[in-house]
């Protein structure tokens, strides 16, 4: 049985179902008006999914922050919220509302004032039906792999136009997806661990603010912002040439993003992570050091990080890629010791309590 905190009945949950043959119908006729949202898990969206439908397999910290309220449904998803409202949005999960995942999305954008609705009989349903409608992992390869985002829209976006490389834009505003804790998100360098910084593209651009962290080297995470200061000799610069675009395939950079602060942090040397805010891709590869490094889970590095930069915010794509990320490492919310012989700063993602690890 269904339980629903804002439905009042299982009729009216009916009444938010859509048929796959409304979809089809919409798919022939592309509409820039309709995001269609997979809420499966990332092997099945790889797999085989909808055409132009987007990922939007989530952590069970973000779940659990947007049942509580503390995230809005509309930070996470491309466009500005008025333009959400103005659209269609269509859920769907493996049958008819069997996840979690999928009634709280649904619940959260229709409080938000979004026309939400579910697949009836889910994608199963839909790909016995309509199997010319639906990707596989052929039809996607070349593109989750390629660093350039294709020509035409993106899939899962619906023909909706985002920004290119020259505008190179973060997900939203800077406000985007910034969670009410009760304090304002800092404007300079934060440190997440002893000389690991994370930052925005301002930051980057502040001699006198490097000079004071005792940065030399810095990570940008963008395709086109410049290294200010890399012709002067005191700074070592890696870039990464990412937007913060839905196609983009950031996890293949993240070994030698890695190799790169380490070299930083060996030297004692201060490293700044940024992209263009601060809240997308820098937090991506900072979270997937701390990972790999600190052999912390995904909930848990990103609740590090979280309580250091409030207004965090990566693209469901990255969080994707992070989950992918976790598997390749056989990382789990039980190892969540640092490497033998290195003491560390993390959080408790129940606690609000900050310790410190050391294996002496």
């Amino acid at each position: 049985k269904l339980h629903c905190k804002w439905g009042k009945s299982r009729r009216h949950m009916e009444d938010l179902g859509k048929s796959t043959s409304w979809l089809r119908a919409e798919l022939a006729s592309p509409s820039p008006c309709l995001h269609i949202l997979d809420c499966r898990s990332r092997e099945l969206y790889d797999s085989s999914h909808v055409e132009r439908a987007l990922s939007v397999a989530l952590p069970g910290l973000l779940l659990r922050r947007l049942r509580k309220g503390n995230l809005s449904v509309g930070s996470l998803l491309p466009g500005p919220p008025q333009a959400l409202r103005d659209s269609t949005v269509l859920l769907y999960d493996e049958g008819t509302l069997q996840l979690p995942l999928l009634v709280t999305l649904l619940q959260k954008l229709r409080d938000e004032g979004c026309p939400a609705y579910y697949l009836q009989g889910g994608f199963h349903k839909f790909q016995a039906e309509w199997p010319h409608l639906c990707e596989t992992n052929l039809d996607t390869a070349s593109a989750s792999s390629s660093p350039v985002p294709p020509a035409a829209p993106v899939v899962g976006l619906g023909g909706l136009s985002l920004s290119s490389d020259c505008s190179d834009a973060e997900s939203g505003p800077l406000s985007s997806g910034m969670e009410s804790e009760g304090a304002s998100p800092p404007s300079f360098p934060v440190q997440i661990l002893p000389n690991l910084y994370l930052g925005s593209a301002r930051d980057s651009a502040n001699m006198d603010t490097l000079a004071k962290l005792g940065i030399r080297y810095i990570l940008n995470v963008t395709p086109n912002l410049p290294n200010l200061f890399e012709k002067n000799g005191d700074f070592h610069y890696k870039q990464i040439p990412i937007s913060d675009h839905w196609s983009q395939n950031l996890s293949q950079f993240f070994p030698e993003a890695i190799e790169f602060i380490d070299e930083a942090l060996s030297r004692n040397c201060g490293i700044l992570v940024h992209c263009l805010a601060g809240i997308s891709r820098s937090v991506t590869v900072t979270v997937a050091y701390l990972m790999q490094k600190l052999n912390l889970s995904l909930n848990d590095a990103y609740d590090l990080v979280k309580r250091k930069k409030s207004n965090i915010s990566p693209n469901f794509n990255f969080m994707g890629q992070l989950l992918d990320f976790e598997k390749s490492l056989g990382l789990s919310r039980a190892s969540r010791r640092p490497p033998s012989g290195q003491s560390c700063f993390f959080t408790s993602p129940t606690d609000d309590s900050v310790f410190e690890l050391d294996p002496t």
